[in-house]
C-alpha cells in the first residue's frame, strides 16, 4: 500500500507553496477569508449541471459568474472581490494568512516561511512519546526493511495513526519524505521493528520540531530541478526508488520519494524512469506558473548524476537494451527537443535528490539538508 498516494492534500499543497515562493519574490500579501459551512457534507438527489443542459432556458451568468484573473499587487481588486464575495456568501475576512489546515505562516522581511511545529507537538502526545531523546536523521544509515522483520503489532491504528500524520508533515518537511515513504509501505500490517522506526522518526523530529521551510523574497523565478533514483532500492519486490525535487529559484516547491511502478533492470532504466516523472512533473509546474503571470521561456534544467540515462534522452536511435522503455524515452526526448528541459549532469556528491531516495549518513543527510530551504524558526 502506498500511502502517500491516498492523501490528496498534500499533492495539492504543491499548488500552494508555488503560489507561496512567487508571492514572496513579488512582494504579494497572501489574505485568508473562512467561509462558513464549507467542510459540512450533505447528499444531494439532485443533478448538479455546470453548464445548462441543453433546452433549458437561462440568462447569462446565471449558472456561474466569471471574474478576470486577479494578481497578488492589485489590491483593489483584490478588495472588490472580498467585498463580493463576502456579499454572495456566509464568509468572513481573516486578514493576513497565519494559520491554515495545521501550517503556521510567518512573513518575516526575509520572506515567507512555512512549518508546523504545533502540528508537532501535537503528534508527539498523539503517539505517546514521553521521552525527550533525539536523533540526527529520521531513518538509520542504510535502513532497509521487510514485512516479515519484528512481531505484528496486536493494534496497528496507532501505527497507521501516526504514520498518516507524517504523510501531513511533509507539506513543510522534505527532510522527513523518504523516510515517511519507508514506513508507509507497511501500515497493512505493521510490525514492532516498523514501529521502532516511527519512533525514530518522532525522536527526529522532537530535535528539529522548529525547523522552517524558507520562501526567500530575494530568490528568482527560474525553475531547476534534480532526479536521482536508487536502484533495486527494497529487497523484497527489487523496484527501484525515484526521487526528484523542484526550485523556484531558491524556493523548494516539489519533491517526491516514491517506488517505482516496475522493477527496473538496470541502474540507468531506473534513472531514466525518475528522469521521466521529473520531466511531468516541470511541464505541470511551468504550465501553473504562466497561470500566475510568470513566463519562462528557457529551458529547466533537469540535473541528473547517471550519464547513460543522459544519452538515452539525447539519442534518436533506439538500442535493444532501451526499447522496453520506449514511450518514455519519446516523452522526455520530446520535451527536451522542445526546449521545455535541458540536462545538465551533476556530480552524484550535489546531486540534492538524493536525499528523496535513501537513508543517509549523518554528515551526508545534514549536508543535503541545507541545500533544502530550511532554517530554524527565527523571532520575528
Amino acid at each position: 500500500m502506498d500511502y502517500e498516494e491516498t492523501f490528496a492534500p498534500v499533492a495539492k499543497m504543491t499548488t500552494v507553496r508555488t503560489l507561496i515562493a512567487v508571492a514572496s519574490v513579488r512582494k504579494w500579501k497572501i489574505c485568508q477569508m473562512d467561509v462558513k459551512n464549507a467542510f459540512l457534507n450533505g447528499d444531494l438527489h439532485e443533478e448538479v449541471y455546470i453548464i445548462p443542459p441543453p433546452r433549458i432556458a437561462h440568462q447569462p451568468g446565471e449558472v456561474c459568474r466569471l471574474r478576470k484573473a486577479l494578481y497578488g499587487d492589485d489590491y483593489d481588486g483584490i478588495e472588490s472581490l472580498k467585498h463580493d464575495l463576502a456579499h454572495r456568501f456566509a464568509m468572513k475576512d481573516l486578514g493576513l494568512l497565519r494559520y491554515f489546515l495545521g501550517i503556521e505562516v510567518a512573513q518575516p522581511h526575509i520572506g515567507y516561511l512555512l512549518s508546523q511545529t504545533k502540528y508537532i507537538s501535537d503528534l508527539f502526545q498523539r503517539a505517546r512519546l514521553s521521552d525527550n531523546r533525539t536523533v540526527d536523521t529520521p531513518l538509520e544509515t542504510n535502513a532497509r526493511y521487510s514485512p516479515s522483520d519484528g512481531v505484528p503489532l496486536a493494534d496497528p491504528s496507532l501505527y497507521r495513526t501516526i504514520v498518516g500524520s507524517f504523510v501531513y508533515l511533509t507539506i513543510t518537511r522534505p527532510d522527513i519524505a523518504h523516510a515517511v515513504h519507508v514506513v508507509s509501505q507497511f501500515v497493512t500490517a505493521p510490525t514492532s521493528v516498523h514501529w521502532g522506526a516511527v519512533l525514530h522518526i518522532l525522536r527526529y523530529l522532537r530535535g528539529t520540531q522548529f525547523q522552517s521551510l524558507l520562501f526567500p523574497s530575494t530568490s528568482s523565478l527560474e525553475l531547476r530541478a534534480y532526479s536521482d533514483a536508487d536502484w533495486d532500492s527494497d529487497r523484497n519486490d527489487r523496484k527501484s526508488t525515484t526521487g526528484f525535487c523542484v526550485f523556484l529559484g531558491d524556493s523548494l516547491i516539489s519533491w517526491r520519494s516514491k517506488k517505482q511502478d516496475v522493477v527496473s533492470r538496470s541502474s540507468t532504466e531506473a534513472e531514466y524512469r525518475a528522469m521521466v516523472v521529473t520531466t511531468c512533473e516541470i511541464v505541470w509546474l511551468r504550465w501553473l506558473l504562466a497561470d500566475m503571470g510568470v513566463t519562462i521561456s528557457q529551458p529547466t534544467p533537469l540535473h541528473c548524476d547517471n550519464k547513460s540515462a543522459m544519452q538515452i534522452a539525447k539519442n534518436s536511435v533506439f538500442h535493444e537494451r532501451t526499447k522496453h522503455i520506449e514511450i518514455d524515452c519519446h516523452f522526455t526526448r520530446h520535451h527536451l527537443q522542445l526546449g521545455t528541459i535541458s540536462l545538465p549532469y551533476v556530480p552524484s556528491a550535489l546531486q540534492i535528490a538524493d536525499i528523496f531516495t535513501k537513508a543517509l549518513s549523518v554528515s551526508r543527510f545534514r549536508f543535503l539538508c541545507d541545500k533544502l530551504s530550511m532554517l530554524i524558526a527565527i523571532a520575528l
